[in-house]
């Protein structure tokens, strides 16, 4: 009797349950550590469903639900290979997809990415997400003309969208159309007092992107009065000190150029990234 009591408690201990659990019981519990931010527990809980019933269904939404985890814990591979995994059993399941190319982005592997947003906006034409980052792919790829077309097609969709016309501003800079880029951006800025979903950091990045269009205009001194903007609605944006410091530069103001540059660096950008712009300033 003791022998059995002893058992229990290490059981206990140990986090594991001294009864048997159902396949529905274990995965409420990875729900709830999920919840509780407890990932690894949640990891360990979805891992003995699976083994309980291998040939489960719902597995799919299983292994779906641990690429997620293990992509939080930026356990990148396996995330990877779970959604693999999930899509073996549903391979036309739009929101896994979807979390498969996420993981693709931050992999850097952006054409089989890119592959996966094409399959999800083969079965759902208008799908906001796989529009809009294919359209960025498409303009890393510098293929203007198929990112125009997803931008637009993502703005017809929902005309509304701050992704959407941003990312279409930004593409028209790059095709040196500036007064359209401008156009874009100062309808967006003008609807500032009368759009309260969009939050200050995401004004913030309209004065910095309006910012960048003024700078290649040369018409440094309104670039800098909307980089000003920009820190008063979100002085932790890293974007805005790097772009104040190429303009300080330019003008050889070292000193302020420098100031900026480490304010960045504070802010996360890799110092390796500004190592020749903080040459120049010759400090």
């Amino acid at each position: 009797m003791k022998k059995l009591i002893f058992l229990a408690v290490c059981l206990l201990v140990s986090g594991m349950p001294a009864f048997a659990q159902t396949y529905q019981e274990l995965c409420d519990r990875a729900v709830t550590y999920t919840e509780q931010d407890s990932l690894p527990q949640a990891e360990t809980y979805i891992r003995r469903a699976l083994k309980l019933e291998p040939a489960n269904p719902h597995n799919a939404l299983l292994f779906s639900n641990l690429g997620t985890i293990q992509r939080c814990q930026r356990k990148y591979e396996k995330a990877l290979e779970s959604y693999n995994f999930a899509l073996n059993i549903a391979p036309r399941a739009v929101p896994i997809l979807l979390n498969r190319a996420t993981i693709y982005m931050e992999l850097g592997r952006n054409n089989l990415a890119q592959a996966d947003y094409s399959l999800v906006l083969d079965l759902e034409k208008d799908n906001e997400e796989a529009l809009l980052m294919r359209a960025y792919i498409y303009m890393q790829q510098r293929d203007y003309k198929m990112a125009k077309a997803d931008y637009e097609r993502l703005l017809k969709v929902n005309p509304t969208s701050y992704n959407g016309r941003l990312g279409l501003a930004t593409l028209e800079q790059r095709e040196g159309k500036y007064e359209e880029a401008l156009r874009l951006l100062n309808t967006m800025i003008a609807a500032k007092g009368e759009n309260r979903q969009l939050s200050p950091s995401q004004y913030a990045m309209l004065y910095v992107a309006r910012a960048g269009v003024e700078k290649d205009l040369h018409h440094t001194d309104m670039a800098l009065v909307d980089l000003e903007e920009a820190i008063s609605l979100d002085s932790s944006q890293p974007e805005i000190y790097l772009m104040r410091g190429e303009i300080y530069l330019a003008q050889k103001k070292k000193d302020l150029a420098k100031r900026d540059f480490e304010k960045a660096i504070s802010l996360g950008v890799p110092q390796s990234d500004l190592r020749n712009f903080l040459q120049q300033t010759g400090k």
